[in-house]
């Protein structure tokens, strides 16, 4: 996984008044914790933090005066109307570090005829290296009947990452098409209507 490199500025002033001054200047307020190490209060700019977070569990190096450090997104605060950035936590790693992450699950491919893919689950959860994080693990439906179930243990995770959910919980299943029972006497009860009204 690559990282976003992004400028970050100390900040020693806190409280709402403080955060609000920061947003009106297209900026975010941040924290940085980890390792034991007494959290980093910065400010991050709004845009260019916007675009590195549209990249699921992005990796963002922090540069700066007094700061060059590497870290994971865990928390983000977004306005409930308007949407923009109102605070970010960011995770402290180090390289050879395992963290523990939701991935994406993708699905590819198509089932037979008309069965009906059922996925259960969007993501899982896994352990991996800090700097080398899945993008996302690809389950390939093409061809598969009803009846074809695939479990988080079922999953081919890349090298140097393992499952850290249930194994046994669902991913997705094929199921079969409901019957056209339904159909076919919703029309023959047209039928018997149009017969009535005559």
């Amino acid at each position: 996984m690559s990282e976003v490199r992004i400028a970050a500025e100390l900040r020693d002033q806190f409280g709402k008044g403080a955060a609000r001054k920061i947003r009106r200047s297209d900026k975010v307020p941040a924290v940085l914790y980890g390792h034991g190490t007494d959290p980093k209060h910065l400010t991050l700019p709004g845009h260019e933090l916007l675009l590195a977070l549209r990249t699921p569990n992005v990796l963002i190096r922090l540069t700066g005066e007094g700061i060059d450090e590497i870290a994971l997104p865990k928390g983000v605060q977004r306005d409930p109307i308007k949407g923009f950035l109102e605070h970010i936590d960011l995770l402290l790693v180090q390289r050879g570090e395992k963290v523990t992450v939701e991935i994406p699950v993708n699905v590819v491919g198509e089932t037979i005829g008309s069965s009906i893919l059922d996925q259960q689950l969007v993501t899982v959860s896994v352990e991996t290296e800090a700097t080398h994080i899945p993008t996302g693990v690809e389950v390939d439906v093409n061809g598969k009947d009803a009846g074809f179930v695939v479990t988080a243990g079922d999953l081919k995770l890349p090298e140097g990452t393992t499952l850290a959910g249930d194994p046994e919980a669902m991913v997705l299943q094929v199921i079969a098409a409901p019957t056209a029972d339904l159909g076919d006497s919703a029309v023959d009860g047209g039928g018997e209507g149009e017969t009535a009204a005559e």
